[in-house]
Parts: structure tokens; sequence; C-alpha cells
């Protein structure tokens, strides 16, 4: 196993490491509990990924865009975040767009997703195919901001 380069700011503490080290060799992590959500952990541990009250995805989440910022600022490519100008009919917004056209004069949108393929809904479709847990978030995403299509290149 590689471990995270730690001049790219990508260091894990020990108690991560164990953690990814666990999750790999499919060992028990924890002991069996209630998730304050109310669904059951089993002792793997693989709830944390799907919960939609762990501690830190808001934060996770927003990591991750800022990266997606910072990746078109350093390739010179002015955009900004969560624009107030794109909203779907239910208010909710993609994460990103760049203020410059990007492909037949159209800007790219981004909203960053992060899928667990040891979640109870994706296991048998990742058993079957690397991809597909990917590629079905894809599907989800397009269909989720279909609306702004005509004017937008998702990405």
């Amino acid at each position: 196993m590689l471990c995270p380069v730690t001049s790219c700011g990508m260091r894990l503490d020990d108690e991560a490491m164990r953690v990814a080290i666990g999750l790999r060799l499919g060992l028990e992590l924890c002991v069996p509990h209630q998730c304050h959500c109310g669904a059951q952990v089993a002792a793997f541990g693989r709830h944390a990924f799907v919960c939609k009250k762990a501690a830190g995805r808001s934060i996770r989440h927003h990591a991750l865009n800022e990266l997606v910022a910072r990746a078109f600022s350093a390739a010179a490519i002015p955009n900004t975040k969560e624009s107030h100008g794109l909203c779907r009919s239910d208010w909710k917004r993609p994460d990103g767009l760049t203020l410059v056209p990007w492909q037949s004069s159209r800007s790219l949108v981004w909203d960053v997703t992060v899928v667990c393929p040891l979640a109870d809904s994706y296991v048998a479709s990742a058993a079957r195919e690397a991809r597909s847990v990917a590629e079905l978030a894809a599907t989800k995403k397009e269909d989720k901001y279909s609306g702004l299509a005509p004017d937008h290149d998702l990405g």
C-alpha cells in the first residue's frame, strides 16, 4: 500500500491508516452499535461512508469543491463556486461554474459527488463491474441537472 504524500497535504494519522488498512483487508473495525442516525452499524464500520449525519461529511464535500475550483484557477480558468444564478426549481445549485465558455459557447458547471461502492445499494453492481457505481452516480447527476443542460455543460 502506498502511503499518502505528506508534502502534498495528504498525510493520514495512525487511526486513519488503521481504518484504511482494515477496510482494504475486510477486517472488523468497531464494535457493532446503533448510529445516531438510527441505523445499525456493523463491525466492519462501512456505515460511516453512507450516513447522512456522519461527522465531517460537509467539510469533506467543501474541501473537494475547493480543490476543483483551485485546479481551474491554477489553469487560469476563472470560476465561481455555488453561483446564485444557477438554481434548479427546487433551489439546489451546482457546486461551481466556469466564468468563460468551455465548449460550444457554454460554461462548465460541476457538482462534487463521492459514492461508496461498499454501500448496500451499490455492492451488487460494484461486484459485477468496477466502474458501474461511478457511472450510476454520473447518470443520476445528469438527471439532477438536466434543466441546466441547454445553457451549460455538466462536468
